[in-house]
């Protein structure tokens, strides 16, 4: 269960407890994309190496570079798998946090200040929708290898993306694949059916349950804006969605890279699921343009630490799935079936103002990471975050709190107008964050 501080309280804590993380330090790394990621089943994860050591050495490690100029300091607290998972059995148990012990370490996260390091994750995070041989791969550098064996097959339907080491093995940064839904990636694919019962259930208030009209995902629904609290917490527990398929390979990254800073990153749902992993393990997390996952993290009861600054959402106003916006039965999602109810995100957020300062209308069609890249992130901004010629590196806005971006008086609640409990008992909530 989630304790929300007061804004004062926060801002004190975070400057005297974590300062550092307000100071970045320039500390360049250099990757390469080494693995494609995809799930043949709920507990097995496949690899396929991009390149073998001697291809590598063959064509030159120049002709790989993807370099990330800045690093930060982060103080990141953990705690042990155990003691994380009993914690998560005492709250949904008896609807209370338990008492947790956390450690504090410091660990090299990204500089989200820095827009370069922004547009080098977009970049990695826009290609786990397409091979690389697709037309709407970014060239990170030329002459990549294009033999990838599985996870783009016709018969695919899961979790996939792509792993990039950096050159002293220090660094990982995975990421994962969000919704390939034809407004989002193009065209679908064979993902689709899957990433939409997971946005159904992750990013929905009950099941779906936009009218009368709609098939609900799950059981859950009571009548009269009543969903049942374990029944909708039961459904995201399947092992066959994609948090325990995340957690999964996070668990298989530290395997194979077991001394590694890892790093994950998403756009859309791969964002969501991206901040669910860096919660679980404390892990540096950049989102792009990702639906509210708090309500989700609340659901499945995940304990929060002290400090939720490794993770970052970056998102713009006119998108309306990142703002909470996209929803009732007549909105451009509710027509393609997805019910994306959420608004609430945890960490903090790097908000770009498309509709206040470019004028810019509220459309789905905004959503799309290659939009974010080209349009947002490469774009030319004055220092006053109007468009213009200086140098956009030095106006990427300043990350702030999510509760306090977008809620009132520092507290987000997704679902207000909702009941949750089970309904034989007394128990009745809200979530409030």
């Amino acid at each position: 269960m989630y304790l929300s501080l007061p804004g004062a309280l926060y801002t004190l804590l975070t400057t005297y407890l974590w300062p550092k993380q307000h100071f970045p330090e320039t500390k360049p790394l250099t990757f390469h994309l080494r693995h494609v990621h995809a799930t043949a089943t709920s507990s097995e994860i496949l690899f396929a190496d991009v390149q073998s050591p001697q291809q590598i050495q063959a064509l030159g490690h120049d002709s790989y570079d993807l370099r990330i100029p800045s690093t930060r300091r982060l103080s990141i607290h953990h705690t042990s798998a155990s003691s994380f998972q009993s914690a998560r059995r005492h709250s949904r148990l008896y609807g209370e946090s338990a008492a947790l012990t956390w450690s504090e370490d410091e660990v090299e996260g990204p500089d989200v200040s820095n827009r370069e390091v922004l547009i080098t994750l977009a970049k990695m995070t826009a290609n786990a929708y397409v091979e690389p041989k697709d037309s709407e791969w970014y060239d990170l550098k030329d002459r990549w290898n294009n033999s990838h064996p599985f996870g783009w097959s016709p018969t695919d339907n899961g979790f996939r993306g792509h792993v990039f080491v950096s050159e002293d093995n220090s660094t990982v940064v995975v990421s994962v694949k969000g919704t390939s839904a034809p407004w989002i990636a193009g065209g679908g694919g064979p993902t689709m059916k899957k990433d939409k019962l997971n946005d159904n259930l992750l990013f929905s208030c009950c099941c779906a349950r936009v009218g009368p009209t709609w098939s609900t995902v799950c059981g859950c629904y009571n009548g009269s804006n009543r969903c049942e609290q374990t029944c909708i917490e039961d459904a995201l527990q399947e092992e066959s969605l994609f948090y325990p398929v995340g957690i999964n390979l996070y668990n298989n990254i530290t395997y194979m890279y077991p001394e590694a800073n890892i790093w994950v990153i998403g756009h859309s749902l791969g964002g969501a699921l991206a901040s669910l992993i860096g919660l679980t393990f404390g892990a540096p997390v950049v989102a792009f343009e990702s639906p509210g996952e708090a309500m989700a993290a609340r659901r499945l009861h995940l304990p929060s630490p002290p400090s939720l600054q490794h993770i970052t959402h970056v998102y713009h106003t006119a998108d309306p799935i990142a703002m909470g916006t996209c929803n009732g039965v007549s909105s451009w999602c509710a027509i393609g079936g997805y019910a994306m109810e959420t608004k609430c995100h945890l960490g903090e957020v790097i908000q770009y103002d498309t509709v206040g300062l470019l004028k810019w209308g509220v459309s789905i069609s905004t959503h799309p990471i290659k939009v974010v890249l080209e349009q947002v992130l490469n774009a030319e901004w004055k220092g006053d975050g109007e468009k213009g010629g200086a140098p956009a590196s030095d106006v990427v806005p300043k990350p702030r709190r999510a509760a306090e971006v977008e809620g009132e008086d520092g507290v987000c609640m997704d679902c207000y107008s909702w009941e949750f409990g089970d309904f034989g008992n007394a128990t009745k909530r809200r979530w409030r964050w």
